[in-house]
């Protein structure tokens, strides 16, 4: 998707993920024409803004499925669901505007100085934020789950009061010249003006059994969509996921990482170099640090779709099934305590919680000092090992 110039950055990247949307639910669609469709659910928030949640889920038996058990037709029905490719997914996009608090101001105002703020008044902010998020839970353990999030943030000025208006019986003149100079005045007040902006997201997987092929693809196609658009991103960026992602309580990573990062603007970053060499080189107007959002947009079902085609039918059994489910509990605890993204939009007045939870699998597990994954040898432990201590897979 080439750049528009012409349009704003906000709406540049509302015509990307809308795009970009459509496309990641058709491609997987295709991958498993027999199952039921996406449910596309399109949304609009009261404080301003829309959306559309595209969520994956195998209905449920239905009330009179104990007296069809012995009904062959309907038992081969419900096979038929169990061996769906996808066990739950959502691709959502979110497009809303709003007002922030003070209280948020002050906490933007850490990463972004531009932001005007003044603890003495209760001064609110209009802002707009647009973004894809998504997760992926295979049925077959061996299909690992992924994630990923791209997203642009702007905050602008407030709109100047309206002038206060002395109505006076116009000339014909008059009348003609104000209908030509409301025109201008409407295209005006279209453009805000932006006191700060940035874009932050990233992808990052999650087997329950780990393919070292399988970790190389996925890093290496996003090292390529980074390395596009400056050498030093993915390096800063991958160890940058390996610390988000991290679990504090269980001393392991949620995944094998990927990319993450946040606050990506014109300003010097901090966890990018600051001395202008070759190797150093990063995006930093609008236009360019978007066009790289686009390159990791874009290399996500080129990262991700081959995995998942070449593990949907591995073999399984319980014994694989039951870890699957164990390392699933600990994507609910990271996400439910940890996740930044999740924290904000369960805070977030008017925010809509069934879009914010849809990362959660649809199924987990926990047990009480589980001993499964204690032998380093066995195909879970050589798991953990990794989980512990990351690794550069490119």
């Amino acid at each position: 998707m080439a750049s528009d110039s012409t349009k704003s950055m906000r709406e540049q990247v509302t015509d990307y993920i809308l795009s970009l949307q459509d496309e990641i639910v058709t491609a997987l669609e295709k991958l498993d024409p027999s199952a039921p469709p996406f449910k596309r659910d399109s949304w609009t928030r009261a404080q301003g803004g829309q959306g559309q949640s595209c969520v994956f889920a195998v209905p449920p038996p239905s009330s009179q499925s104990t007296q069809k058990a012995h009904d062959q037709d309907h038992e081969k029905e419900q096979e038929k669901e169990k061996e769906t490719v996808l066990e739950k997914a959502g691709v959502n996009i979110s497009i809303v505007h709003g007002t922030l608090p003070p209280s948020a101001i002050k906490q933007m105002r850490a990463d972004h100085e531009s932001i005007p703020y003044d603890p003495e008044r209760d001064t609110s902010l209009p802002f707009f934020a647009a973004g894809i998020s998504l997760v992926i839970h295979p049925r077959n353990p061996s299909a690992p789950t992924v994630h990923a999030n791209y997203r642009y943030f702007e905050v602008t000025a407030a709109p100047p009061p309206p002038p206060e208006v002395h109505p006076q019986p116009p000339t014909d003149d008059q009348t003609n010249s104000a209908s030509a100079e409301e025109g201008g005045d409407k295209d005006k007040a279209a453009e805000p003006n932006v006191l700060a902006w940035w874009f932050g997201g990233g992808s990052d997987l999650t087997p329950s059994y780990l393919f070292e092929e399988d970790a190389k693809h996925f890093h290496g196609t996003l090292k390529s969509a980074c390395d596009a658009h400056g050498e030093a991103l993915f390096p800063a960026f991958k160890k940058w996921c390996d610390e988000y992602f991290f679990i504090p309580h269980r001393g392991e990573s949620r995944g094998i990482g990927g990319i993450f990062f946040d606050d990506l603007t014109a300003e010097p970053h901090k966890r990018l170099p600051s001395s202008p060499s070759l190797s150093s080189k990063r995006p930093e107007s609008p236009s360019e640090i978007f066009a790289f959002v686009r390159s990791c947009g874009d290399a996500f079902l080129p990262s991700y779709l081959p995995l998942l085609q070449r593990r949907m039918s591995a073999p399984s059994d319980e014994h694989k099934r039951r870890w699957q489910l164990l390392r699933r509990g600990r994507y609910v605890e990271f996400n439910l305590v940890y996740d930044r993204g999740t924290k904000f939009g369960l805070m977030t007045p008017g925010a809509r919680i069934e879009s914010i939870l849809m990362s959660l699998p649809e199924t987990a597990r926990w047990e009480y000092m589980s001993d499964i994954g204690g032998d380093a040898e066995s195909e879970e432990g050589r798991l953990i090992e990794v989980l512990k201590n990351p690794r550069s897979w490119v």
